[in-house]
């Protein structure tokens, strides 16, 4: 893991690069942020913390432009602006990378970093090639920005804000999808830019790289910091303590590891499953048990899901549902079965972003209905269900779903899968972008399906996660499906499993 560089220019006494002062922000009588004061300095890397629904997406959406505050002031420079969009917020050196890069997928790589930009053409393209090899964007400035990786994407972002004399970078969830040796270059490259004298605003659940990467950090809960330090002061366990509701130990409810057992019937087989991204699959996950699919990026996890779910109708071989053979699949057909399925990416395939939260929740069952609506009273009654059962944090079913933190879209998104009340469900990267409570609903909410008979499927790139919730775990490798071999269900045997015969692989 790569550590704090402590030669990076910084000078705690100068003038902040951004600084809000005051600031509260209410939305529609609902109060989000309470009096915030928070500052990013010349060559130092921030981290904000907090759990779902802090606050932590509306300061960084007030320091961006995106929104105004309702009280309070932000300055740049050392003076108060007025930010009413994100073109301001760039004229004034702050540049937002976000979570899901937004690349131009059909422009090349030079054409996203330069749109936009009025000035020589000649002259713009010296200037991007002299900061991708900076930054260490090793990629044809001539290929489609859809064919980059999640990495060079997010590289291309960071250039772009470079290009824009970005003094100030908001990394939101910047590690969510990347590989190890990925975050390790990524570390890298933000000491690069803290050794110019750029302040970096890092936004991550993962607390290991919040202590590893950054010079201050900052906990959000409820709107109001109550925790700032410097990051050499701290240790995970205060961090977690920070974020917490304060009356967490009080209700919280533990998730309790139970011993795997193999139950009779089986809710989903599949038998020979092939296509261009894995081959020769087979599987079975029977009705009360969750079945873990681990391996690297890249490795097939989520193509096999899409195979077995019908979103990838060319794959070959069987699968059957609830002991009914489904050869011609899609989305539709597959929850008529009984099968669900979270994606990965909940912003592309998994929620209504500009729609209430509730149509969101409701979609599967008005696509059962044949494309009926339902009534509204019947839609808001099971959205609060919904609402109450997984801890969603909104102001009402209606809130629009752009509008709630990233935890809160994917509860939505986890809703809405079991709003048709399958017999199995497939997750993919269930808890990605979720804070440490919220990750205990979601883990209760899994032992709820298995304790009522569900079968669940979780895919996730987080080893400890698959040891944690697995009753049995499956390693994806190469496109080819392995049982993980007799053992303890523990971190270092699953990951040895996968980053030895990884390394195999590649000698």
């Amino acid at each position: 893991m790569v550590v704090p560089d402590s030669t990076a220019v910084r000078d705690l006494g100068a003038v902040p690069l951004v600084a809000l002062r005051g600031v509260w922000k209410v939305f529609e009588s609902v109060t989000v942020l309470r009096g915030i004061d928070f500052d990013i300095r010349r060559g130092e890397v921030h981290a904000l913390l907090g759990g779902n629904g802090s606050g932590k997406s509306t300061i960084v959406k007030i320091i961006s432009g995106a929104y105004q505050p309702t009280a309070g002031s932000v300055e740049a420079g050392g003076h108060a602006q007025v930010l009413t969009s994100p073109a301001q917020a760039h004229a004034k050196g702050i540049y937002m990378v976000p979570q899901e890069p937004h690349i131009f997928p059909n422009l090349s790589v030079l054409e996203n970093l330069t749109t936009g930009l009025a000035e020589d053409v000649a002259a713009t393209e010296a200037r991007a090639r002299a900061i991708a090899q900076e930054i260490g964007l090793r990629v044809a400035f001539s290929a489609p920005g859809g064919s980059l990786s999640i990495a060079n994407q997010q590289l291309v972002e960071i250039a772009r804000g470079l290009m824009r004399n970005a003094r100030v970078l908001i990394l939101d969830e910047p590690t969510s999808s990347l590989t190890h040796h990925e975050v390790e270059s990524l570390a890298r490259q933000m000491r690069l830019l803290t050794a110019r004298g750029i302040g970096i605003l890092f936004i991550s659940h993962r607390l290991d790289e919040v202590l590893a990467f950054s010079d201050r950090v900052s906990v959000l809960r409820d709107g109001r910091f109550v925790l700032a330090a410097p990051t050499a002061e701290l240790s995970s366990e205060r961090l977690i303590e920070a974020m917490l509701p304060e009356d967490y130990h009080a209700c919280a409810e533990h998730v309790t590891t139970r011993p795997s057992t193999v139950r009779a019937r089986p809710v989903l087989q599949v038998r020979g499953l092939s296509s261009q991204s894995f081959r020769d699959v087979s599987l079975e996950v029977h009705a009360g048990e969750v079945v873990g699919i681990s391996g690297v990026v890249g490795s097939g996890r989520t193509e096999l899901a899409e195979a077995i779910y019908g979103i990838d109708n060319t794959a070959t071989g069987e699968v059957v549902i609830n002991g009914t053979p489904a050869p011609r699949r899609s989305p539709r057909l597959c929850q008529e079965m009984g099968l669900s399925y979270v994606p990965e990416d909940r912003h592309a395939n998994g929620i209504f972003l500009d729609l209430p939260s509730a149509q969101t929740i409701s979609a599967a069952l008005m696509a059962l209905s044949g494309g009926r609506f339902m009534r509204p009273a019947q839609e808001i009654a099971l959205a609060n269900r919904f609402v109450q059962r997984l801890r969603i944090k909104l102001s009402s079913p209606m809130q629009v779903a752009r509008t709630l933190s990233g935890g809160n879209q994917q509860k939505v998104v986890l809703a809405k899968a079991l709003a048709p009340e399958p017999r199995v469900i497939i997750l993919d990267e269930p808890t990605r972008g979720i804070d440490a409570h919220a990750r205990q609903d979601v883990y209760r909410i899994i032992r709820e399906l298995t304790d009522a008979g569900v079968g669940v499927v979780v895919i996730s790139s987080e080893v400890s996660e698959i040891a944690e919730v697995s009753d049995r775990v499956l390693i994806m490798r190469r496109g080819r499906l392995h049982a993980l071999p007799p053992g303890p269900i523990e971190v270092d045997h699953i990951a040895n499993h996968i980053f030895a015969q990884t390394a195999e692989a590649q000698a």
